[in-house]
């Protein structure tokens, strides 16, 4: 297996500031890349582009994008475009999730998860692919969720934006076959990030990876570039076959409890 070069090369990262986004910025700048940083926090998105050029001699870039809000794919490529930036790789790392049941969630709130999970996910990949695939050598990853294999109670809006993920990312695959587009949808488990800041302490108990551990498992994956789609960590890895030895209702149910026993850990830690 020879790694995938990434030299000369620009690749955008969302979800850039911190986590797992993070991580892809700096294996690909590891590797050569330049590249597009892409999230809120301005601050934080300029230190670690700081810290790329330093330590790797590549042109990192900037960009602070709120991802919740309608056409930003368009926006940002209006905006490279007036920078003579060229991208030939996209990591849709950008995402959030909310925990409770649904009749009591926020509206606002969810619009903006629909949004950042999955409306501006699609309007990114729509404004890239086209220089993704005419570059011959592109790459394209979308972050999902070992919840995307699964409906998930107390999660069904996040569980199901992860599913709508998986999906479209797999018929990317098969689209893109014969054009160099190396098209990857990547399924974290529970890892180490801020994501989990939000959900309640205890909430989500298990073992957990770092972000470095899903990078590796997501680049190995382009290097080999056989698979639509990949899970971080052997034990996930397995999780995602029991659902074919049993009946949707009885998955469904499973999750439930699960989830209700989660709940009940995160309300014992508050």
């Amino acid at each position: 297996m020879t790694p995938i070069s990434f030299s000369g090369q620009t690749t955008i990262v969302t979800g850039a500031s911190s986590g797992i986004g993070a991580a892809f910025a700096r294996e690909l700048a590891r590797r050569g890349s330049d590249v597009v940083l892409v999230a809120r926090r301005h601050d934080r998105l300029e230190a670690l582009a700081s810290e790329l050029r330093t330590r790797h001699g590549v042109r990192a870039t900037a960009i602070p994008l709120d991802l919740s809000e309608p056409g930003a794919g368009r926006r940002l490529a209006a905006d490279l475009a007036r920078r003579d930036i060229t991208v030939d790789g996209l990591v849709n790392n950008a995402g959030f999730g909310t925990d409770g049941a649904f009749h009591e969630e926020d509206p606002d709130r969810l619009t903006d998860e629909i949004n950042v999970d999955v409306a501006n996910l699609v309007d990114l990949t729509r404004a890239f692919i086209e220089p993704l695939r005419d570059s011959g050598r592109g790459v394209l990853v979308n972050v999902a969720s070992m919840a995307a294999y699964t409906p998930i109670p107390a999660m069904a809006v996040y569980a199901a934006c992860k599913a709508f993920v998986l999906s479209f990312t797999e018929a990317l695959w098969y689209e893109s076959r014969g054009t160099g587009l190396r098209v990857l949808s990547l399924a974290p488990g529970l890892t180490r990030t801020e994501f989990f800041d939000g959900l309640g302490s205890g909430a989500h108990q298990g073992t957990y990876q770092t972000p470095e551990q899903v990078v590796t498992t997501a680049m190995r994956a382009l290097d080999r570039g056989r698979r639509p789609s990949v899970q971080s960590g052997r034990r996930n890895a397995l999780l995602v076959r029991l659902p074919r030895f049993t009946t949707r209702r009885r998955t469904v149910l499973l999750s439930g409890v699960i989830s209700a026993r989660s709940s009940g850990a995160a309300a014992a830690a508050a």
